[in-house]
């Protein structure tokens, strides 16, 4: 029987240019052009919900109990645009960081490869994130100024651990609120498809996150592992804050400050986030990226 594949000392990674391999291959497999695999052209159905409905921000509150159905389906539509938006927002930043990572390495390597496969993954889902708001008829949903600015920082600084647990942290949100939102009914068929396609090639991006981090984090030193905890804790706090525009309300008759206070306070919607991170959160703690004083932003956030 073969030895358990080990690197940096620890057991059950695989080597990192035979999951490259692996994940190429797989690649070709199962791969989707959002321009050719969606129909665009198809007709919205009436009725059917951006989102999950249990998964709108004002769910459970007051606010939620006086809308009328109408107006649900098209809160959790604007609700679906927003998540997609910052989505893309993110997707943008991790090309960059992705391709300047790629820059300084061997191209030969199937490693390598692979993160200019990945490149060209994020670029087609950003495309698909924003050809869904154009036919959804939403206004863009773009992060705020100071928002927008960080990223610019993080586009241009990002590297090591935190570019890995970032990107885990963005993805493994969006895994758990799309593969939820692809098998209900109640969603909107041009939702679900995007879901479907996101989580497909996602997959693939989480493992290759992963992997990595696990072969980073027991390189580093106390001075790294502190500098790793807060960028990646500061990334999970302004993509929780972000992922609802409170520009979403005004869709339904409600201001946005009002209906951003009523979201942050509602129960529902933190418990919504804890859940989402449900599963990202152990394993961080367990590569030393979660723990210190930067853990205060994951609970601000409501992560934990």
């Amino acid at each position: 029987m073969n030895a358990p594949a080990r690197t940096g000392g620890r057991t059950g990674v695989a080597d990192r240019e035979d999951t490259a391999r692996r994940l190429l291959r797989s690649s070709v497999d199962k791969s989707y052009d959002p321009s050719i695999d969606i129909d665009w052209e198809a007709p919205l159905v009436e009725g059917r919900y951006g989102v999950v409905p249990e998964r709108v921000s004002l769910y459970g509150t007051s606010l939620w109990e006086g809308l009328t159905e109408e107006q649900r389906v098209t809160l959790s539509v604007h609700e679906f645009c927003s998540v997609a938006r910052i989505g893309l927002w993110f997707e943008m930043i991790l090309m960059q960081m992705l391709l300047r990572y790629a820059y300084d390495r061997d191209p030969r390597r199937p490693h390598i490869q692979y993160a200019l496969v990945e490149i060209a993954d994020e670029c087609r889902h950003s495309m698909m994130f924003a050809k869904a708001t154009e036919r959804y008829g939403v206004p863009d949903y773009a992060p705020d100024r100071l928002t927008h600015e960080l990223g610019r920082v993080m586009k241009t600084i990002g590297t090591g651990p935190a570019m890995f647990a970032g990107t885990l942290y963005v993805e493994e949100i969006l895994d758990q609120l799309q593969r939820e939102g692809m098998r209900d009914e109640r969603v909107q068929p041009l939702s679900r498809m995007i879901n479907k396609i996101h989580v497909t090639e996602e997959a693939r991006h989480v493992r290759y996150a992963r992997e990595e981090l696990q072969r980073i984090m027991p390189k580093t030193n106390a001075a790294q592992r502190a500098l790793a905890r807060n960028e990646t804790a500061a990334i999970a706090f302004v993509v929780a804050r972000n992922l609802i525009h409170p520009g979403v309300y005004r869709s339904v008759g409600i201001e946005p400050a009002v209906g951003r206070r009523a979201a942050r306070a509602n129960p529902h919607h933190r418990e919504m986030l804890r859940w989402s991170a449900r599963k990202l959160v152990p394993f961080l703690r367990e590569q030393g990226v979660i723990g210190g004083p930067s853990e205060l932003l994951w609970k601000r956030a409501h992560l934990i």
